[in-house]
């Protein structure tokens, strides 16, 4: 028989419970309750935001939060294993005291040890849209509920909104002590945090401004390795309100001193401790009465913005409401951007609503969306002509003057067709004034780096996306189906940026492209050419174009209107390979200088192929069509697929977890489609003639004859010998073209 545990004197409380998700209703908002989600494993989430925060969470508690990037971050951004272990530290902390005639009763809510002293039943909460998350606490012994959640403001940041409400049958005195752990001040890097986390508690400096219970968290000085003074201007900030009389502590240090039942006094300064912000109020609750509170805190807090917060907290009497506006106006936000890109259903399924929901904002927050519809911005699209080609924008200097300041991109695109200029038309072909796309990356892929931008300095709204090639081009299929009329700058950009190799590179931005490198001292840097699924994502675009506009394709088979991307590899010629597929590029110094100091001179086109006589290697449509299939024919090997031979070539579905090694069926039954689909693209033309260059032109001429003389083997099948004369035959083929190309 098993014997009841006890702590002291106390009994273990120990009881099973089923974990169960549905759908409710708050404040009129959907959201998507797990009963006792506290017995499951923790599992990781992300708060969403309609501007540049972010947020990831453990339901356990545990989080790291910030604006832009890691490097701005107001709690420690580490691997999400770290944020899970360190949620009893870091974030949230909540000590409530019911205050009896006789006794005083401490609980922690969402601390483990209380499971054992009381009866706990714990929910967690998220709205459909993403950006509210709700923890919630009742403990059945005392007869409270605690609720905290997370949100976000435009204005003021994060928003930690709390919750206390009395159960009982009667009346209760209580006092609280609330508040969040560990905050990062101003000017603490993600690698200094990781590397110096002790050298940087040594340098904190933790102020409080009295009359209006601001916290401020910075940098006795900049931390660096100078011997030089380096002040640091700027602070993390956070703030409350919902108690008129409360005391304030800049630490943890009082929290277990509370705890205890020893009196605790305000915090006006403090150094060289990690930095936190708990208000310490005591309060009465009648039956059903709840008390309400709110901290928030933002980064990058110049004096002036301190002041203005200031100013506003001393002069706006109702924070609550002001504040619950600026998380409505988040969700509407959110909510439009989704609706846009045809992300909201009505059904009487509510899972797959949901799912609908999610797959369209995590697919915009990839790829990004067109906020402006089909409105072009003059002065973001003269930027990013400047950005490209410096001397392009000088002598379309005139062109711009006689644009307005708004137009719609139907007739700019009239304008641009008329000025006779094939590079304007180019650069205006691929220009996709895209908003909300980052990088992806979070605590649990921390080798992906995120960037969000969605405004600038001025609070102006930024136009950018950046992204890994496949991340992109996939998001951006989904993304045509909404805006059609950008389809045919999609696959402009698509193909400018692939290289005359018949690869792509590693990174696709805004500004242009970008390639990895080696790193002396990292071991994970790696280069490799990336054929990322170029057949799919090419075709998919080119069918959607083809269903869109039927006819808008023809215009480009003969157009010179495209460019190559100039990535700094050279792949080894074809006995290298042989002798080993897994090491077959060679990074090639002396072009990456090249290709620097051409950046440094005319812009982002300096990343593109450039001849001899230093003029754009330029082609059609054809030509690229032509150079996309062929570069993954001349690796193939009958009754095996496609063989992945330089080193990052693509996701070899079959086998995934050995990427880049082996043959690839996948992209061989993609390429028989892509070859269906060009077959009838070009059976369609009344002209049955195309100019490539010639070394294209070559290397079809040797892979076609190398196809027919082997016909008949079609019939009866390939032996060893002649499979391996066929592969040897196209890797030469392969190599001959990347030489004289």
């Amino acid at each position: 028989m098993d014997k009841q545990i006890f702590i002291g004197n106390t009994p273990i409380h120990k009881e099973e419970k089923e974990v169960k998700g549905e759908f409710v209703e708050l404040g009129g908002e959907k959201f998507y309750r797990i009963s006792n989600y506290d017995t499951m494993v923790p599992f990781f989430m992300t708060v969403i935001s309609a501007n540049d925060h972010w947020l990831f969470i453990s339901s356990n508690g545990g989080l790291s939060a910030g604006r832009k990037n890691p490097d701005n971050a107001i709690f420690p951004y580490y691997t999400d294993d770290k944020i899970v272990d360190n949620a009893q530290n870091t974030g949230s902390r909540t000590a409530v005291k019911l205050i009896e005639k006789e006794k005083i009763f401490l609980w922690e809510p969402f601390r483990e040890s209380m499971k054992a002293m009381y009866l706990i039943e714990r929910s967690l909460f998220k709205n459909d849209v993403g950006n509210r998350i709700i923890f919630q606490e009742i403990n059945h012994s005392l007869k409270l509920l605690f609720s905290y959640e997370w949100s976000t403001s435009e204005q003021f940041g994060f928003v930690r909104s709390s919750s206390l409400t009395n159960l009982n049958g009667s009346a209760v005195r209580l006092e609280i002590l609330d508040g969040i752990q560990n905050i990062l001040p101003f000017g603490v890097e993600r690698n200094l945090q990781d590397n110096r986390s002790t050298l940087v508690d040594a340098y904190k400096k933790n102020e409080l401004l009295e009359d209006t219970g601001i916290g401020l968290f910075s940098l006795s000085s900049m931390i660096v390795d100078k011997a030089e003074p380096s002040e640091s201007l700027k602070a993390t900030a956070a703030w409350s309100c919902g108690f008129e009389n409360a005391k304030y502590l800049l630490s943890s240090l009082q929290v277990e001193q509370f705890c205890a039942g020893d009196e605790i006094s305000t915090e006006t300064e403090i150094k060289a401790e990690k930095g936190a912000y708990f208000i310490n109020a005591s309060f009465s609750l009648d039956t059903d009465q709840s008390q309400q509170w709110r901290i928030v805190c933002d980064v990058n807090q110049t004096p002036s913005a301190v002041i203005s917060l200031q100013h506003a907290l001393e002069e706006n009497s109702n924070m609550f409401s002001l504040l619950a506006k600026e998380v409505e106006a988040s969700t509407d936000s959110i909510r439009k951007r989704v609706g846009q890109c045809d992300g909201i259903q009505l059904s009487g399924d509510e899972p797959t609503i949901g799912r609908h929901f999610s797959n369209v904002l995590f697919n915009i927050m990839r790829g990004g969306t067109f906020e402006d519809q089909y409105e072009i911005d003059r002065d973001d699209w003269t930027q990013y002509l400047r950005g490209k080609n410096k001397y392009v924008h000088e002598r379309s200097r005139r062109f711009f003057d006689g644009l307005p300041t708004s137009i719609l991109l139907g007739d700019l695109r009239q304008r641009v067709k008329t000025n006779n200029d094939v590079d304007l038309r180019r650069l205006f072909m691929e220009y996709l004034p895209l908003s909300f796309s980052r990088r992806h990356g979070d605590p649990s892929r921390p080798w992906n780096q995120f960037n969000i931008e969605t405004i600038d300095e001025n609070g102006d709204p930024v136009r950018n996306y950046e992204g890994n090639w496949r991340d992109i081009f996939q998001n951006w299929e989904a993304l045509a189906c909404s805006f059609p009329e950008f389809i045919e700058g999609m696959i402009a950009r698509f193909v400018n940026a692939s290289t005359i190799d018949g690869y792509n590179p590693y990174r696709i931005t805004r500004d242009g492209v970008d390639w990895e490198r080696i790193e002396e001292n990292d071991p994970w840097s790696f280069i490799g050419y990336w054929g990322d699924h170029q057949i799919i994502y090419l075709l998919r675009l080119l069918e959607l174009s083809k269903k869109f506009h039927p006819s808008k394709l023809n215009e480009f088979l003969k157009s010179d209107l495209f460019v190559y991307s100039n990535v700094p590899y050279k792949i080894r010629g074809f006995d290298a390979i042989l002798m080993d597929p897994k090491d077959t590029i060679d990074f090639d110094y002396s072009l990456a200088k090249k290709i620097g100091d051409r950046v440094a001179d005319i812009g982002a086109d300096g990343k593109m192929a450039w001849n001899a006589q230093s003029e754009l290697v330029r082609c059609n449509l054809t030509e690229k069509i032509l150079v996309t299939s062929l570069t993954k024919l001349y690796n193939f090997i009958p009754d095996a697929g496609i063989w992945l031979n330089t080193q990052r070539p693509e996701w070899n579905d079959a086998n995934n977890a050995l990427v880049g090694n082996g043959t690839s069926l996948v992209t061989l039954y993609y390429l028989r489609r892509f070859c269906q689909f060009t077959k009838d693209l070009f059976a369609d033309q009344v002209e049955k003639t195309f100019e490539v260059n010639k070394p294209v032109a070559d290397l079809f001429e040797a892979l076609w004859r190398g196809f027919n003389v082997r016909k008949p083997l079609l019939e009866i099948g390939f032996s060893p010998e002649e499979r391996r004369n066929l592969m040897d035959r196209f890797g030469i083929a392969g190599e001959h073209y990347r030489t004289s190309a």
